[in-house]
């Protein structure tokens, strides 16, 4: 490569630094600088009040409690129904395990509107309940709690330990346990000796993402818990926009960043550990053969239809028959404007807002995770260090990510604070990390020797790209933009912090509709729900479809 092919590859990988550091890292230290010299001096009152006061240990202890209990739970259901995944072949395997997958993609709002619907007092179980049993309450009485958290939280991320851990399980295979059954071990041998030793890798990386997660979790908590089950996350959001106390809020952002800092070196060990794991594939089905086969293939069936997709058709059945009878006033009551929209916007303008920036930030974020992917796919140093930097948004939350940009982006050549382009950068942060593992795979799987054999014929780095590598990862390069287009939909916490009255999105108005009393912002919640829940499902079909590819890696 001469020298002037290789300055402008460098000015290239430098786009996607460029942006990391001025759009994320800048904010970041911002946040630093606010929690650590409020005044301009070094000042650490406030770290001294988190620590001395019951209520901000407390919140931190809660936050690690819900984020722990819920990842026990989350893996005491998926594990079971990895292995019937792993270890046999049954009609619809693999579509319900794509569908399956559909409750990441959907929006917190919608998710947690979707629970209210079915576990709330006044949701369909209750409903049901009153009815067969003519109670004159609510039997279940799940709402404000705890469990319901937790509950949503096993919804949302069943699906990536599913995932992880089925996709690991098939790649090494059942000769061991095999050999062990030969020589006369009982099942529970297996499980303590062959099966839990074996999968432990992909128990860990699907552990520590789904912990990552639920420990980040803003909107879950906020409309179902409220402040009441005050987490990081929430505690963020309520110091800097209820009581306005920006140095609290920004030592709790740092707080929570160390502690996300610490996961993600974690999660990347874990990870590279588990791709060693999977570098030989030996995946193994076989039909079921006994009655005890069955019913564990049934009970897997049964406990995903019921814990993902109950939730959803609730919502939709909700948004039509809310007063019970056919009634669709929630639809045709979007275009007119409402108190809750957030300053009298018609929440018809939110969705056309929330697609204007979907397709903003999917268009730079498949450029910049393109550029980034192939620079974490060279060999060397930019591989190991890139690699973690461009996943940090990942494990930075949404709100503390909005609450820097509201401390650092108010001054000139970077005011963005009261312009609505600081909506679509937010969602390019978060979306980016999305792209790079949709793309990533893909290049890693073009064999090098293609890319050697056009060099030795004399083609050129440009020509080599546009022939070779660009339909080899353009499978990848679908699904990283549809995912960024769908992140984009369904981001809520960095949008609620940052959002203007011109730049409000679906999520944000939902969230001001389900907090505006009266019935008919109710109606107007659930129709928007629906329609972003729609939006997401499509999106999620189109990567189903490509992601044979063997794309998508977390």
């Amino acid at each position: 490569m001469s020298g002037l092919t290789r300055r402008a590859a460098l000015l290239v990988y430098l786009v996607p630094l460029v942006f990391l550091a001025v759009f994320f890292l800048y904010p970041l230290l911002s946040l630093f600088d606010l929690s650590l010299r409020p005044d301009g001096a070094l000042d650490l009152s406030a770290f001294a009040r988190l620590m001395s006061t019951d209520y901000y240990v407390g919140t931190l202890v809660f936050t690690v409690y819900q984020a722990m209990v819920s990842t026990i739970a989350t893996l005491a259901l998926a594990l079971p129904c990895a292995f019937v995944f792993a270890r046999y072949q049954f009609r619809g395997r693999s579509l319900l395990l794509s569908l399956a997958t559909l409750p990441f993609v959907l929006p917190t709002v919608v998710v947690a509107l979707a629970f209210a619907v079915v576990l709330g007092d006044g949701g369909l179980l209750n409903d049901l309940l009153r009815t067969l049993f003519s109670l004159d309450y609510s039997p279940v009485q799940l709402e404000r709690t705890l469990t319901l958290i937790i509950i949503v939280h096993v919804f949302y991320n069943f699906a990536i330990a599913l995932r992880i851990i089925t996709s690991y399980w098939s790649s090494v295979g059942f000769a061991t346990e095999e050999a062990a059954r030969s020589l006369g071990a009982r099942e529970l041998d297996l499980w303590r000796d062959i099966r839990l030793p074996l999968i432990r890798p992909a128990m860990l990386s699907a552990a520590v993402l789904v912990f990552i997660f639920c420990f980040t979790s803003f909107g879950v908590v906020l409309i179902l818990g409220g402040i009441r089950f005050a987490t990081l996350e929430v505690q963020i959001y309520y110091q800097a926009v209820s009581i306005f106390n920006l140095p609290l809020a920004a030592a709790l952002s740092l707080v929570q960043i160390v502690a996300m800092l610490a996961m993600l070196i974690v999660y990347t060990g874990t990870q590279r550990r588990l791709q060693v794991g999977l570098a030989s594939r030996a995946a193994i089905v076989r039909k079921p053969r006994t009655a005890t086969q069955r019913a564990m293939i049934s009970a897997c069936v049964i406990l995903i239809a019921g814990l993902l997709f109950t939730p959803l058709l609730a919502l939709i059945w909700r948004s039509l028959f809310l007063t019970g009878r056919l009634d669709l006033s929630g639809y045709t009551g979007l275009v007119e404007r409402s108190r809750a929209s957030l300053l009298f916007i018609a929440p018809l303008e939110a969705v056309f807002n929330s697609l204007r920036f979907a397709v903003m930030a999917m268009t730079a974020a498949f450029v910049l995770g393109l550029i980034a992917s192939h620079m974490i796919n060279r060999k060397g140093r930019w591989s190991r260090y890139s690699d973690p930097l461009f996943m940090l948004p990942l494990a930075t939350s949404a709100v503390t990510l909005g609450f820097g940009f509201i401390i650092a982006l108010d001054e000139p050549p970077l005011n963005l604070r009261s312009s609505w382009l600081i909506i679509p950068v937010s969602h390019t942060l978060v979306a980016l990390p999305f792209v790079i593992r949709s793309v990533l795979p893909s290049l890693r799987a073009v064999p090098p020797s293609l890319g050697e054999a056009a060099r030795v014929l004399g083609a050129r780095p440009l020509t080599r790209l546009l022939t070779i590598d660009a339909p080899l990862v353009s499978r990848g390069l679908v699904v990283g933009a549809t995912f960024a287009f769908m992140v984009s939909m369904g981001e809520f916490g960095a949008s609620l912090f940052v959002a203007q009255r011109e730049s409000v999105t679906i999520p944000v108005v939902i969230y001001r509709l389900i907090g505006d009393p009266g019935l008919s912002s109710y109606r107007q919640a659930l129709a928007m729900s629906v329609i972003l829940m729609l939006v997401c499902a499509g999106g999620f079909l189109m990567i189903e479809r490509l992601r044979a590819a063997g794309v998508a890696e977390f």
